[in-house]
């Protein structure tokens, strides 16, 4: 294996960035090759109306061991340790109280049959109650989380999160982001506007080819995401057939953001949350005025986030207008303008959200994990066995490859 740049690292996500920070602190020599004009993948601020707005990944998950919160108090970026304020429906509104909790009483107990009696399908929708009254909500649930419906799910892979994941969650109020991007190493070489269109591997080493021309390394970590692989928007050997197939079986989910800016107070008090209708799977929910910023975060998913895939974000700004006048009444119009969105599901190298398991495939994500021939290394949140579809897990999915990587060229030095 010879070659002067010793790894390129394709994809400047969280996945991308900790392979590189893992590299530039073995002293290895390494490029990264980033499609978008910009580093951080699904981790994107952008300052929106003096506002850091998160298109993607907006919280901490299980914060009190995501790599991210380190990474930030490290840096000096300030971390916001509130609860957030989902469960809690402002007033009531369209929700009564009675009415939340037998919602949520539903939901535990799907949970609970997924433990503890999981259909034989690993189809997460069998395990719902035949007719149930809040199925609907428990739908809606699992588009927010998973970014699917349940029948789409597979059990095992569901609960490989539930089961791991703290439940503690944090923000970064200058932009979760902001803090990832922030993070590249100044060390490692990067070229944005790059896409890597094909690789080869052959002379004892890794050809990838991009726009600019082909780029020769010793090894390849790749980090682009299973939309990305299972279309094949970069041609790679036809022995890597077998990892497309897993990437196939791991798609990406649907969920959007939009931003709304409040004209003026009305009836939205900070830090407050309701969720459109809770008997509609395809519902948003609306995250109001975080950190007391004349914002609404509406997030959509699933069903719901749909919407932007197919009519485009004029329409989902319509559907969520139309949830929140019917919660706070027609007055709101005049009090809320549309902002931007996210489109996750038609940006090219993306292609959605986050990764899911589709039945019977969860053991796809440790497929797509394997290394191949020492010359090629996956990482990516889908690539994670139980942290999946979170930034912290796709940052560990890089280190892991890189490690990977720096053991293979040790064991074959130039």
């Amino acid at each position: 294996m010879s070659a002067e740049i010793d790894v390129i690292i394709v994809g400047g996500g969280a996945a991308g960035i900790g392979a590189a920070r893992r590299l530039a602190r073995a002293k290895r020599s390494a490029l990264v090759l980033e499609a978008a004009s910009r580093v951080g993948g699904r981790a994107w601020t952008e300052d929106i109306a003096g506002f850091p707005l998160d298109y993607g990944c907006g919280w901490l998950h299980s914060a009190d061991r995501n790599s991210w919160v380190s990474i930030a108090e490290l840096t000096g970026v300030a971390i916001d340790r509130g609860h957030p304020a989902w469960g809690n429906q402002y007033r009531d509104l369209g929700f009564t109280s009675a009415e939340q909790v037998a919602a949520r009483q539903a939901f535990a107990a799907w949970i609970e049959r997924l433990a503890t009696n999981p259909p034989p399908s690993d189809c997460a929708a069998d395990a719902l109650t035949p007719h149930g009254e809040w199925n609907s909500y428990v739908q809606a649930m699992s588009g927010f989380i998973s970014g699917e419906v349940l029948g789409c799910l597979s059990v095992a892979d569901y609960m490989a999160y539930h089961t791991a994941s703290t439940g503690l969650n944090w923000r970064v109020p200058s932009g979760y982001g902001t803090l990832v991007a922030a993070s590249f190493p100044t060390t490692v070489a990067l070229h944005v506007a790059t896409p890597a269109e094909a690789i080869d591997i052959k002379d004892r080493g890794v050809t990838v080819t991009t726009p600019a021309g082909p780029i020769r390394a010793r090894a390849v970590i790749l980090t682009v995401s299973t939309a990305v692989l299972a279309r094949g928007a970069i041609k790679l050997p036809a022995a890597l057939d077998i990892w497309r197939d897993a990437a196939a079986k791991l798609p990406l989910g649907y969920n959007e953001k939009l931003f709304l800016e409040i004209l003026d107070t009305g009836p939205f008090e900070s830090e407050t949350y309701v969720i459109g209708n809770p008997r509609e799977m395809g519902t948003g929910a609306y995250y109001i005025r975080p950190f007391g910023r004349p914002i609404i975060e509406c997030f959509l998913g699933g069903n719901s986030a749909r919407v932007v895939q197919e009519s485009g974000p004029a329409a989902a700004f319509a559907f969520a207008l139309e949830q929140l006048v019917a919660l706070f009444g027609s007055s709101v119009c005049r009090k809320l303008r549309p902002l931007v969105a996210s489109n996750w599901s038609n940006t090219t190298r993306v292609g959605g959200a986050y990764s899911y398991a589709l039945p019977g495939h969860a053991a796809a994500r440790k497929a797509l994990a394997q290394s191949f021939e020492q010359y090629l290394f996956f990482a990516g949140e889908a690539t994670h066995l139980f942290d999946f579809s979170t930034a912290h897990g796709a940052y560990e999915t890089g280190i892991r490859a890189a490690e990977e990587a720096i053991a293979a060229l040790t064991r074959s030095p130039v």
